[in-house]
């Protein structure tokens, strides 16, 4: 069974920067990682998936409101995927969770159902 733990959330100024990290546990070999992604839930709204990766590290997707600001990237030897959050603004303010699929993927694939989550990371970004 996979399981997530992630860190690195916190309180920042816009303009500011923070790495959210989530490692996975219970897969065995870097060739069984799946596909990961980072979703965000604020205050009275929707979740919404933010980034994603496919299993080879090598294709990445990003929301249109974290393009250009958001950066994920994955060690599969440390099973640890990351995001990097440049250009923080007060709407990233939310809580942000780390989640698996079983599939294992090298590619961009926007149909990629998620089976595991994080506990959830909080993200506060003051103006």
């Amino acid at each position: 069974e996979v399981q997530l733990v992630e860190s690195g959330g916190g309180s920042v100024q816009a303009g500011g920067s923070l790495r959210l990290s989530c490692t996975a546990s219970g897969w065995s070999v870097p060739a069984e990682n799946g596909y990961m992604a980072w979703f965000r839930q604020a205050p009275g709204k929707e979740r919404e998936q933010v980034v994603a990766i496919d299993s080879c590290g090598t294709s990445e997707w990003e929301a249109d409101s974290v393009r250009g600001r958001f950066t994920i990237s994955r060690d599969n030897r440390r099973h640890t995927i990351y995001l990097q959050m440049t250009m923080l603004k007060p709407e990233d303010t939310a809580t942000y969770y780390c989640a698996a699929s079983s599939l294992a993927w090298c590619g961009m694939r926007r149909d990629v159902q998620y089976q595991t989550w994080g506990q959830g990371t909080q993200v506060t970004v003051s103006s």
